[in-house]
């Protein structure tokens, strides 16, 4: 197969299984999907299982118990199971556009990662988006969400589909292009190398943590924030500690600073 899709989930039955959805959808289907499941119900059981049929690969389901926020392990263990060179990151949160997976196909390259963005939406649209709004890309309409509700704002301009508009815009913003979870990839040999996610980390950059010492190892990324697309939907951030966040920050500065790569409480604790 092309690429795997590592989907975080916890708890989020309704908003995956608009995700899922998007993905039935998408102009390239030689994908599998793997849910890293932080811990979540049997409810999330039963919105993967509605899928089974849905994809051409079948659906893996990585789960551990729930003992807080773990994504980073929940991931390593993603990362294992899959079977394809190419990862793609994602939440369980983020509806892709139909041609979501086929952009970050198209952009991969040895020696570098990519690094996607999303367009946020508020609670009301985020409930209001339904099945058939999914399935015909109606919900990546810009007229379609100013009639839900949103407010103008610059940030309409990544949901252009226009090719040239995007790789311009691409190359145009400041963003920096760092490795974000909710929609990244790259090679399963490069995140290997650097032992995976540093399970060391709670929430709080966790996940461009992991993109720094990509760099490290000496690879590049790619700005795609507009040209693969996905909408965010609402949520609430209970999980969210500013301590811990504070922690993480201080790793990251520590790895930065003496080009670190390999960390020890990686993806190897898991073979």
């Amino acid at each position: 197969m092309k690429l795997s899709i590592i989907i975080t989930t916890y708890n989020s039955e309704e908003w995956l299984r608009k995700v899922l959805l998007g993905y039935t959808v998408q102009t390239e289907e030689d994908f599998e999907i793997v849910i890293a499941d932080d811990g979540s119900t049997s409810k999330t059981v039963e919105v993967i299982t509605s899928f089974a049929e849905k994809f051409k690969h079948p659906i893996i389901h990585v789960w551990h118990e729930d003992k807080g926020f773990r994504k980073c392990r929940i991931l390593n263990s993603a990362i294992l199971k899959s079977n394809s060179d190419y990862l793609l990151f994602t939440d369980g949160d983020c509806i892709p556009r139909k041609d979501f997976v086929a952009n970050h196909l198209k952009q991969k390259e040895k020696g570098y990662f990519l690094s996607g963005g999303y367009f946020k939406l508020p609670m009301p649209i985020s409930v209001a988006i339904s099945d058939d709004a999914i399935l015909s890309q109606k919900c990546f309409g810009i007229s379609w969400l100013f009639q839900q509700g949103l407010k103008a704002n610059f940030k309409v301009l990544k949901l252009m589909h226009n090719s040239y508009f995007a790789a311009f815009m691409n190359w145009l913003t400041p963003t920096k292009r760092s490795w974000n979870g909710h929609n990244s990839s790259g090679f399963k040999a490069d995140i290997l190398a650097i032992n995976g996610f540093n399970e060391l980390l709670d929430y709080g950059g966790e996940d461009r943590e992991m993109g720094e010492r990509l760099f490290n190892l000496g690879l590049f990324s790619k700005q795609i924030r507009y040209s693969a697309i996905c909408l965010h939907l609402d949520h609430s951030r209970s999980y969210v500690y500013p301590d811990k966040v504070a922690y993480n920050l201080e790793v990251r500065k520590f790895n930065k600073k003496n080009r670190i790569t390999r960390i020890e409480m990686g993806i190897d604790k898991h073979y």
